[in-house]
């Protein structure tokens, strides 16, 4: 039976891979790495530190998966990087592991994470994301489930990017992003609900288009009505009537809270006018 190990990677004897890892050539793989079952390791990929990645994961070559956290204050502690499993990463992704020892950058399940694509220190990105090809996430950036990046976006520091939200190519974010949203521009505004995401997901037909209808009505009243947010989520507290709603309403009041980033804001009024003449 033929070796899963190339003869030119460079494993040390202190990592731990699954028997059915394959390592393609030149790839190098540090002491303090963990490697679960049917993972591919592309060639001259490198993973390094104190690193966990799970089953059935493919690691595309020039991949750079547990290295330093490039934060200044960074003092050299071990601390982790946690894949989880069946995620894609793609050639030259880079993926920072966490500041401090007690801390963790995170990728979760079933994720693709296409090229150029740097992942800094303490990220969290959930499950099923595609961060499309050279975007550059910040520290502490926090991707939840089934959202999508568009490429060349840059994410600053400590944005959160909702569930099965949308941010198009090219876009310079710097507040977060709420859940079911479609974000674009420099500086990225929110232009409407995310209507492919949802339909993609099935939530158009959730209780016979209730839950979208709810959404609808939701988004009209943060970014069409003239209120403010506060005014917007109080009127939203009366009907919180299915999950979707309440996930948008508690991600919106942590991010209003002091210290975080506050949501994206809506286009100008001349600008949604023409966005509501266009259909959307």
């Amino acid at each position: 039976m033929a070796t899963l190990i190339h003869p030119t990677a460079v494993i040390h004897p202190g990592a731990t891979l699954h028997p059915s890892v394959k390592v393609e050539p030149y790839a190098v793989i540090g002491e303090k790495v963990t490697i679960g079952p049917d993972t591919v390791v592309g060639s001259h990929a490198v993973i390094d530190g104190w690193t966990e990645i799970g089953a059935r994961n493919h690691i595309f070559p020039g991949a750079a998966i547990g290295l330093a956290s490039q934060d200044k204050k960074y003092d050299g502690s071990d601390s982790l990087v946690k894949i989880g499993d069946d995620n894609r990463i793609r050639e030259f992704v880079t993926i920072n592991c966490a500041t401090y020892a007690d801390e963790v950058t995170v990728i979760g399940d079933r994720n693709l994470i296409m090229a150029y694509t740097h992942v800094a220190h303490n990220c969290i990105i959930e499950d099923q994301v595609v961060i499309t090809n050279a975007v550059s996430l910040g520290g502490h950036v926090h991707i939840e489930s089934e959202a999508r990046v568009g490429g060349m976006s840059g994410i600053h520091q400590g944005v959160r990017i909702g569930r099965l939200a949308m941010v198009g190519g090219m876009s310079r974010v710097t507040r977060d992003v709420p859940p079911y949203m479609l974000v674009e521009g420099n500086a990225a505004r929110v232009r409407s609900l995310n209507l492919v995401g949802l339909k993609r997901a099935g939530v158009m037909d959730l209780e016979d288009g209730k839950v979208f209808q709810s959404l609808r009505h939701a988004f009209r009243l943060l970014y069409r009505s003239g209120l403010t947010f506060q005014e917007a989520l109080t009127k939203i507290e009366t009907t919180l009537e299915n999950d979707y709603l309440q996930h948008l309403h508690r991600f919106l009041q942590i991010s209003m809270a002091d210290g975080n980033r506050g949501p994206t804001p809506g286009l100008r009024a001349t600008e949604a006018d023409e966005d509501t003449a266009n259909g959307d």
